[in-house]
């Protein structure tokens, strides 16, 4: 082969060797790029799940201290009811010892 026809050859083989070279770049580039948009993406997702994951904690959190305190104003209630009931079953008896007290006060005065 003559000279030149190898040194053509080695030139175009070089430029083949390069655009290879520069076709793969753009690929490992192309999928490194895929790959932090498919990773932004799985962030994204995790930090969306965490929040609703978080959200419905809060709201179940917010149902039992309702009903906790549906719960406590219930007793408080009944307890009030039972101590308005005994106090008024004690109502004739209180009359009774305060005339008493009152009337020893007036006796001792006298």
């Amino acid at each position: 082969m003559p000279r030149p026809e190898v040194l053509d050859r080695i030139t175009e083989a070089e430029q083949e060797a390069d655009e290879i070279v520069d076709a793969a770049e753009r690929d490992r580039e192309e999928r490194i790029a895929a790959a932090r948009e498919e990773a932004d993406a799985i962030r994204q997702e995790a930090r969306e799940e965490a929040e609703a994951a978080a959200e419905d904690r809060l709201e179940s959190a917010r149902e039992e201290i309702a009903a906790e305190r549906e719960q406590i104003l219930e007793e408080g209630e009944e307890a009030r009811a039972e101590l308005e009931e005994r106090a008024a079953g004690e109502t004739e008896a209180v009359v009774e010892y305060v005339t008493d007290l009152f009337e020893e006060a007036v006796h001792a005065q006298t």
